[in-house]
Parts: structure tokens; sequence; C-alpha cells
């Protein structure tokens, strides 16, 4: 009877935790539009959109960063996109139950690139990772997606 009634409750606490749904500030409907339109950057830069389209988890905020600097907070169905260094590698990570998780990629000038962040089931909340996505994937998953304000990370 214990059992049940301890698998009853982890199992309504996994409801609760990976079905509701959690926003972060968003851009402009016009900015958003305009990213959108997934121009190449200007010389000497890459481009990088990083985006999170899971339907798992949609009451976690997870943050990413880019060499340690805060890109922004994710929810679900979102995507960011920054401008860097074009010729550079970078380090994308995100939070992850225990540790944070890292995506290593080497950017050349004039490309853009897509990340996609996805949300793991963990021990006792969800974690996070990255993976990089083949770019025609990735820009129809981003068509259906708001834009999030960057910079503003829980840590």
């Amino acid at each position: 009877m214990k059992k049940s009634k301890l698998v009853l409750m982890v199992l309504t606490l996994s409801i609760v935790l990976f079905s509701g749904c959690s926003r972060v500030p968003l851009e402009p409907k016009g900015v958003s539009d305009e990213a959108k339109s997934f121009n190449l950057p200007p010389e000497g830069k890459s481009g990088l959109y990083v985006y999170r389209d899971s339907f798992v988890g949609q009451a976690l905020k997870k943050d990413v960063w880019i060499n340690k600097k805060c890109l922004g907070e994710t929810s679900s169905d979102v995507f960011f996109y920054e401008t860097v260094k074009g010729n550079h590698e970078y380090k994308l990570s995100t939070e992850s139950e225990f540790s944070p998780n890292v995506l290593a990629i080497k950017m050349k000038s004039g490309k853009n690139y897509f990340v996609r962040q996805y949300i793991k089931m963990g021990l006792f909340v969800g974690g996070a990772g990255l993976e990089e996505i083949e770019e025609s994937k990735a820009k129809e998953d981003i068509a259906k997606l708001d834009m999030a304000i960057k910079g503003t990370c829980s840590k």
C-alpha cells in the first residue's frame, strides 16, 4: 500500500513538473520576424540560433550560455539569435540536474548555426541538453517559435 502511494505521488509530481507552461520575456513580433528571415550574418561574423521546442518540461526554464556569458533563459517554444565573431570555437552550455552540458562548435564566418536545447528527465528535476541541428529542419522548427529577450539568466 505504501509503495503504491509513493508511486502515485511521484507520478503526480512528474505530471505537474513536466506539463505546466512557463514563459520568459519575449521580443516584439517585428524583431522575431526579422530574425526568422535567416539572413546571413555580417562579414567576419557567424549567426547563432538557439531554440527550444520540446513538449517535455514546459514548466521548466533553463539558462543557456556562450563561453560562460549568459545568452538567456529558455522556456518552451522560444529561440534566440546572436551574432558572434566568425572563425572561432564557442562552447555553449546549459543546465542539467547535476552539472552543465556543453556543446563545442567551430563557427565559420558568413554562416548561420542552429542549436536545439532539449529537456531530459532527471532524478529530481529535468535537465537540459544541446544538439546541433541541420539548417532546413531548424528553420522549419524556429518558424513556429517566438524570440526570447537575451541576457536574462537565473544564475
